[in-house]
């Protein structure tokens, strides 16, 4: 933990660095080696304070404000272990201001809960004199695709406003069992995340209690007994797409939270070895210049190929 004491209460000044940050992500940042689900108990239990109140893990920081940090153990091993440096990251996009970075499948977006280091880790251990290196947004680490990195807070701040307002746009790629009849589909239902006791994030639809959520499905091929959907998603909840496709009825092949376990287990004897979603479009305005901005990953070898497989139809004898 750097300059705090694992065991003793700490009490941290903030500065300019963590303006507008969320609190979760700022003690993930600081509390290297504690697992991301520990982090989470103590602010669900209150042993985290900002300004002497309970907080919740969405609360966003300022300059100026204090935060109590209660005893921790960490890990004795560094988190991100110099091997890990090596991994090679494709970069879809960079300037001064961000960095596209083209995710694999499997690769987390950072450390914690048993990951030793992620996307985010990894990028500030190549890139040791950059001042700023922050995640913009996160996907899951069994999804590929596009993430954002900004390298300065202002872009950061920008690029967090944007996504706020609804102002960005972002594609996704899924395939599913059976033929998605409709044009387009408006999934509007609210989503409730929880926590189980082993610190797995799991999502619900609730209608009662979960958080508005809306992703705009529209069909873009039928590949043998697949189809193969767009989702454009309008609000950013944790497994939103994946979630709202399971409840319609179709879920996202190779999902192991939300799928078709009997189904995932047949096409992972044919190849298909992942979860079919790929971030592949995001469309913003860049934080300095305010040109329109779209960033596109294509599909990754082993979707592409698993397309050409299902389109001669190989598995309608199963």
């Amino acid at each position: 933990m750097n300059e705090l004491g694992k065991d003793r209460v700490n009490t941290v000044l903030l500065n300019d660095n963590a303006d507008g940050q969320r609190i979760d992500n700022y003690l993930l940042k600081i509390l290297k080696g504690v697992p991301k689900s520990h982090i989470y108990r103590i602010l669900r239990s209150g042993e985290v304070r900002l300004n002497g109140g309970r907080v919740g893990p969405s609360a966003r920081l300022s300059p100026g404000d204090k935060l109590r940090i209660p005893p921790i153990r960490t890990a004795t091993r560094d988190p991100v272990s110099r091997a890990d440096f090596s991994v090679k990251l494709t970069i879809l996009y960079e300037d001064d201001d961000l960095i596209a970075i083209d995710k694999p499948s499997g690769l987390a977006v950072h450390g914690g809960s048993g990951v030793s280091s992620g996307v985010i880790e990894l990028i500030r251990g190549q890139r040791p004199k950059a001042p700023f290196l922050e995640l913009v947004h996160r996907i899951d680490k069994e999804t590929s695709g596009i993430l954002l990195i900004a390298k300065k807070r202002s872009a950061l701040k920008s690029l967090h406003e944007q996504i706020r307002e609804g102002t960005t746009r972002k594609v996704y790629w899924a395939l599913v069992a059976g033929e998605f009849e409709r044009k387009s589909a408006r999934l509007n239902h609210p989503l409730r995340k929880f926590v189980t006791k082993t610190g797995e994030r799991r999502v619900v639809v609730d209608r009662a209690d979960g958080k508005e959520s809306l992703t705009i499905i529209t069909p873009i091929d039928v590949f043998g007994e697949f189809t193969l959907l767009e989702a454009d998603i309008k609000t950013g909840r944790t497994h939103q797409i994946r979630v709202h496709l399971s409840h319609e009825l179709y879920p996202i092949l190779g999902d192991e939270k939300y799928g078709d376990f009997a189904k995932n287990r047949l096409i992972n004897k044919s190849g298909l070895k992942r979860m079919f979603l790929h971030a592949k479009e995001f469309s913003f305005e860049h934080p300095v210049s305010g040109d329109a901005l779209t960033i596109v990953s294509d599909l990754p070898s082993e979707l592409s190929e698993f397309l050409k497989t299902a389109r001669r139809g190989i598995f309608k004898a199963h």
